[in-house]
């Protein structure tokens, strides 16, 4: 049965791969971006009859609604919203100003927020729909150098994971999407941030790890096709996970930590229980 989606940040990367896999499923799929002159140049001549490009900035709620009507002018309806849209913001917590991280949490939280509130009542009107929102192996445990697109991505996870208990009411799924490091541009000068305060304290290891991480550009070993082609053959089946690892590197760096949080959890369970009230 052919399906509608609502795809957000699909000019490059994961959301252009999703978005390129579902249309050659044979679904529709509305494709969003910022500018979308550029993005309809993505896409072949013979795909206009599932496609429809619409100019969404996620920060703005206002365009959010907009696009979702006419969405389902175009279509009638939509059937997986995958919230994609987001960036990083990396550098250590000091060295990152306050304007880079609100606007981190504008895009990467908030944005993410004004879409799925503009999507929801659609799908409560049909009693059915799936939502995946990519959170990342960033969104499942910190990494040092990373406090702020760490604390982005855990913000989308609690959400996530709340929103799943509200809305499964209504037939509607939620999946949290964890990938590890894929072949991207996510590296990329041209997509990643840095810190902008320049502290004697950090600049050794922030040096390195921005070089770490430059030589890594383009060379992560996920390959976001197949990534994208597992979230199609996925979404909205019968039986969906709540959590969505993906790519060797996620997988392993989430069991260690999974590990480890047990073994920290029984070795403070003593402490942990001699808080309760006693009964005299």
């Amino acid at each position: 049965m052919k399906k509608t989606w609502f795809i957000t940040g699909t000019s490059r990367g994961i959301g252009l791969e999703i978005t390129q896999a579902a249309l050659a499923s044979g679904d529709n799929v509305v494709a969003t971006a910022r500018n979308a002159t550029r993005l309809r140049e993505k896409f072949s001549v013979d795909k206009e009859t599932q496609l429809e490009c619409i100019e969404l900035n996620v920060n703005n709620q206002a365009q959010a609604k907009e696009a979702v009507t006419r969405s389902i002018e175009r279509f009638g309806g939509i059937d997986i919203l995958v919230n994609n849209a987001g960036f990083g913001q990396l550098g250590h917590f000091e060295t990152v100003d306050q304007s880079a991280i609100e606007k981190q949490f504008c895009t990467n939280v908030f944005g993410l927020m004004h879409v799925t509130r503009a999507v929801l009542p659609v799908m409560r009107r049909q009693q059915c729909g799936h939502i995946l929102n990519l959170s990342s192996i960033g969104g499942a445990l910190g990494f040092d150098g990373a406090s702020i697109y760490c604390a982005a991505k855990f913000s989308v996870e609690g959400f996530s994971e709340s929103l799943a208990l509200e809305v499964a009411r209504f037939g509607i799924n939620v999946t949290i999407v964890e990938p590890g490091f894929f072949r991207t541009d996510f590296l990329d000068e041209s997509s990643v941030s840095y810190g902008q305060i320049e502290l004697q304290d950090y600049v050794n290891v922030a040096n390195a790890q921005k070089s770490q991480y430059d030589q890594y550009s383009h060379t992560q070993p996920g390959d976001p096709k197949r990534l994208a082609q597992l979230i199609v053959d996925t979404a909205g089946t019968g039986s969906v996970p709540l959590r969505l690892v993906v790519g060797t590197d996620a997988l392993a760096m989430t069991r260690d930590t999974l590990n480890n949080r047990m073994k920290e959890l029984e070795l403070w369970a003593e402490a942990s229980v001699i808080t309760d009230h006693q009964e005299a």
